[in-house]
């Protein structure tokens, strides 16, 4: 019987494709593949191969593609676990890799079946590490180099080769795909790799990691010293409804949706409660609170560290206000002091930024110059949902504006923001929270033709209640004034 490493060795050199399970010979000197396995056509089954895509996912229907899973080991203290899923049939000559979110410390599987079902080669990574917190990386600095950079960055150059191998061929174009830290990452390899990506697809990027996580606990550790400085939810929805009823209708439109909430000008202290009562009102205290989540989080001389939450974003502050403080933002303080003990009532907004920016200032990807990106045709597209309660909005709009500021204002051509009116993070909300961005990233890269907007819906239940233009920012929606307010036909991007 002829072996997979002679078919593999004969089709290598003669440029054809290999089998599936004759991938588990592909050699690197830096990685090594452990498995190679044909997976039928039918739904995404956990077989103990795989870990389960969580009890929130809805069971998904697969083509049949090829799985290759891989360990790479760039450093000698790297264990960089990826996938790659190769369609059998139908692929439609492209790879698209996927993101992590928080600390990551897991393949998205979800992400990379939904790449699969629309006709793509995909990969993700686990960023070299288990668990979504940053222990990982204390005692083990090449380890958070892989979560910073590196993990992405070799998964791709892996599965480009695995894919070659494969279909004996290269992607006829590489895409990337990814939120939260996942928009982190594609900023990060549009900064530090501009070749590995034809296409980036960027949301709510988590890029500015240090100054984000310093503005969390300056936001949040005066409420966990003060408990009586906490907000309950009962009176979130009470601030919710008093900004809404205060600016909906700036954009002409009474429908719960702020559209360009920088312009809402509400005064939480309309709010602060009587001497004789505490219910149905602010606090003084709660009201301190209030103001500071609003509020640009800055150093003791000016200099701003990250922007505040965005008016209509109060339904989600209960993190900020819960039980426990976010262990994703003490992570960078752990990682900071490389101490997994770190005590959070020691923060100290000036020294500790600075000192994070010093320590795990790389896992930043705030660097506006692209034009090595941009000079290979690179397109970027980033979103970012205004009601957004984990990352702030103004973070977004600050990294575009200043990579105007690097190259030039006329950079639309390669260069596109989306902002989603009543989005949360990454997805949800009040707002049509659900759109095609990587259909218009494609006719984008592939036809030439530049988003002048892209359709949002919002469903209730199995039904599409509403669809909205999402515009290029600066721009917003306008009503025209005629027809429903719930379709998207009704309006049109205008200038603010």
């Amino acid at each position: 019987m002829i072996s997979y490493a002679a078919i593999f060795l004969f089709a290598l050199n003669a440029s054809m494709p290999v089998p599936c399970e004759g991938l588990r010979e592909l050699s690197f000197p830096d990685a090594k593949i452990t498995v190679a396995e044909l997976i039928p056509a039918g739904p995404f089954k956990t077989d103990g191969k795989m870990p389960q895509m969580g009890p929130a996912q809805p069971q998904m229907n697969l083509p049949a593609y090829c799985r290759v899973a891989a360990i790479l080991t760039p450093s000698a203290d790297s264990n960089i676990e990826m996938e790659a899923w190769l369609p059998i049939e139908g692929w439609n000559g492209k790879f698209q890799a996927v993101g992590n979110g928080g600390w990551a410390g897991m393949i998205s599987y979800s992400a990379m079946a939904s790449a699969l079902q629309e006709g793509y080669a995909t990969a993700s990574t686990d960023t070299g590490h288990k668990g979504a917190n940053s222990l990982f990386g204390i005692g083990h600095p090449e380890k958070v180099v892989d979560y910073a950079y590196r993990a992405v960055h070799e998964m791709t150059v892996k599965t480009k080769a695995i894919m070659k191998a494969f279909y004996g061929q290269d992607p006829r174009l590489s895409y990337w795909n990814g939120c939260s830290t996942g928009g982190r990452q594609g900023l990060m390899a549009a900064q530090r790799y501009p070749e590995d990506f034809d296409g980036i697809v960027a949301g709510a990027p988590a890029n500015y990691h240090s100054h984000l996580h310093a503005a969390d606990l300056a936001t949040s550790v005066p409420h966990f010293k003060d408990t009586s400085a906490g907000v309950p939810a009962s009176k979130l929805t009470l601030l919710n409804k008093a900004v809404i009823a205060a600016c909906d209708g700036m954009d002409g439109v009474r429908d719960g949706l702020l559209t360009d909430p920088a312009k809402c000008k509400f005064d939480p202290s309309s709010l602060l409660c009587s001497s004789n009562s505490t219910e149905n009102c602010l606090t003084a205290s709660q009201l301190e609170s209030v103001k500071r989540v609003y509020a640009p989080t800055k150093t003791k001389s000016g200099e701003l560290i990250f922007p505040g939450k965005v008016p209509g974003s109060e339904l989600g502050w209960s993190f900020i206000f819960g039980n426990q403080i976010s262990p994703v933002g003490i992570g960078t303080f752990q990682l900071t002091y490389q101490d997994p003990n770190w005590d959070w009532r020691s923060f100290n907004k000036d020294r500790d930024t600075a000192l994070a920016d010093e320590k795990t200032g790389f896992i930043n990807a705030v660097q506006p110059d692209l034009k090595a990106f941009k000079s290979r045709g690179g397109k970027l597209l980033l979103y970012h949902g205004w009601d957004d309660a984990l990352i702030s909005p103004g973070n977004t709009v600050n990294y575009y504006s200043s990579v105007l500021s690097a190259m030039g204002s006329e950079q639309g051509n390669w260069l596109r923001l989306f902002m989603m009116p009543g989005v949360g993070h990454c997805s949800g909300g009040t707002g049509p929270s659900q759109a095609n961005f990587m259909s218009a990233m494609e006719r984008w890269r592939e036809a030439g033709e530049a988003p002048d907007h892209i359709e949002a819906y919002r469903v209730i239940g199995n039904t599409v209640d509403m669809t909205r233009p999402l515009c290029p920012y600066p721009e917003v929606a306008r009503y025209k004034g005629i027809g429903s307010t719930n379709d998207a036909a009704n309006f049109t991007c205008v200038a603010p």
